[in-house]
């Protein structure tokens, strides 16, 4: 194994479908707006492939047009420019404004409904990043090895194998459960030859996986915490998937890195807090938990405050939460919460809390101020997550000395300490979360352990220089490869690569 001094500028395209600020869903644009930054300290050349959403051009109107890459059977050309953040990270646009200049998530319609064209619009996403490493674009700039986040960026691994890019790829699986399936007739228009509909290729049960394409062609498939790793080498959490997983992690090709939080995650300099505090000075804290309550509506209280901010989704195990509301509300605690997803979810946690309008409150919908005033204000913090591959807002809450309550899964495991800076409970029942709820309020009541358990969560790390140097060992697997392809003689290309060559030149 070379040491990491002798590929420092090794060259990492970071391909994904979210940028914290210019599209994003959930914890992957802050990883891919965090851990390029993280690994660019360390001295790589990260560059980070996304799509031009309408935010991402709305922001930078003075984008650097750089070239085109050719279309693939159905798979529409596109144009490439780069811009380059405040922070130095140059970032890469695709732009098919035929698939990406649309109102709505990055996933959906504004009604929440998948796009018919998804396949299409993410296959163009992974065909640009192979097409990168192939030296296509005009960009001046190719790859060591390309970087490939969830089943959007799937085919980018794959689409490597079949051109014979002699570029290795990571596979960084954020969520198993969302997969990119779709039907075998397709297989054709995305340029994915007959051979590889196979078990041993892109085929899932009749149709096609992205996911599974990726996973299966990488070199190596990381997964956001080591606890869920090994989850998704089980039946139960591999979301059949699990047979791939446990070939890859049998080849030691599978490994899970905790994600980190950025910076700005600081009681002390936030600047969205009514009032800073630290380890030291606790007092702001109360002003932050007096002012949340004033801006929910709920009534002045010396009681405990649980706090949640989370998508309203079956995952995140909210249901349990309206089950045990009624109980924390006769102890002298108050519920605040936050987030925005499925209707009856909401619902269900709105009539709730009519029952209980002074101690218990729902604010449907998503805004980041709110978000951190809740979690800095708030004594607990509520996660009966069925699943979490990783999650963040744990790690928030314990930076705001917030205790987290959560079921023992996941990256729930991975980064509270039971009893130390939170509280973990096995079994995901009304019941479960309940019994955890009251062992918190009993932990409140001990001032002596309720503050030490505060001060030892407030100093755990959870900086993005951790997980860096994790991706930084693993990207060290192909150091000396980096270096030979640079002396090395070209890979043979294939004469329809050849043509879309020409046509791109």
């Amino acid at each position: 194994m070379p040491p990491l001094s002798r590929v420092p500028s090794m060259k990492i395209l970071f391909v994904t479908s979210e940028f914290a600020g210019l599209g994003q869903v959930g914890g992957l644009g802050d990883a891919s707006a965090s851990l390029p930054v993280a690994l660019r300290r360390l001295g790589f050349d990260v560059r980070v492939l996304l799509p031009a959403y309408p935010k991402v051009l709305a922001a930078f109107p003075d984008i650097t047009w750089l070239g085109r890459l050719p279309a693939r059977a159905e798979v529409p050309g596109c144009r490439i420019g780069v811009v380059q953040l405040p922070n130095g990270l140059p970032l890469y646009l695709v732009s098919a404004p035929s698939l990406y200049d649309r109102p709505g998530t990055p996933y959906s319609t504004p009604e929440g409904q998948d796009w018919p064209d998804d396949h299409l619009r993410w296959a163009r996403l992974s065909l640009a990043a192979a097409q990168i490493a192939r030296g296509q674009g005009k960009l001046g700039w190719s790859p060591d090895l390309v970087h490939a986040n969830d089943w959007p960026c799937g085919l980018a691994p794959a689409y490597l194998h079949w051109d014979g890019t002699a570029v290795p790829s990571v596979m960084t699986i954020h969520n198993i459960a969302h997969q990119g399936r779709f039907p075998a007739n397709l297989c054709c228009g995305l340029g994915i030859p007959e051979a590889a509909f196979d078990m041993n290729g892109v085929e899932f049960y009749g149709d096609i996986s992205f996911l599974k394409a990726g996973s299966f062609y990488a070199d190596d498939v990381t997964t956001v915490s080591p606890t869920y790793a090994r989850e998704i080498t089980s039946e139960g959490l591999g979301g059949g998937l699990h047979g791939l997983m446990r070939s890859r992690a049998a080849a030691g090709r599978l490994s899970g890195i905790i994600n980190g939080i950025d910076d700005s995650w600081d009681p002390a300099q936030d600047p969205y807090l009514h009032s800073h505090f630290d380890t030291g000075h606790l007092a702001g804290k109360r002003v932050n938990a007096d002012a949340t309550r004033i801006s929910l509506c709920l009534r002045p209280s010396t009681g405990p405050l649980f706090g949640i901010v989370a998508r309203l989704v079956h995952q995140k195990g909210l249901d349990l939460v309206a089950g045990v509301a009624e109980r924390i509300v006769a102890r002298g605690g108050q519920i605040a919460i936050l987030g925005l997803g499925d209707a009856e979810i909401e619902h269900t946690l709105l009539r709730v809390a009519r029952c209980h309008r002074d101690d218990m409150a729902v604010l449907v919908g998503f805004n980041e101020p709110m978000a951190r005033r809740i979690i800095a204000g708030s004594d607990f913090f509520l996660m009966p997550s069925r699943f979490e591959p990783c999650g963040l807002t744990q790690m928030q809450a314990q930076r705001y000395g917030t205790l987290p309550i959560a079921h023992a899964v996941g990256g729930l495991m991975d980064t509270i300490e039971h009893g130390v800076t939170g509280l973990l409970f096995p079994d995901l029942t009304v019941e479960g979360l309940a019994g955890a709820c009251g062992r918190g309020l009993e932990i409140f009541a001990n001032t002596l352990r309720f503050g030490a358990m505060r001060k030892a969560a407030m100093t755990r790390c959870f900086s993005w220089s951790t997980p860096a140097a994790a991706y930084a060992a693993l990207y060290r697997r192909y150091g000396d490869a980096a270096v030979l392809r640079h002396v090395a003689r070209p890979v043979a290309v294939p004469r329809r690569l050849d043509m879309e060559l020409e046509a791109a030149a």
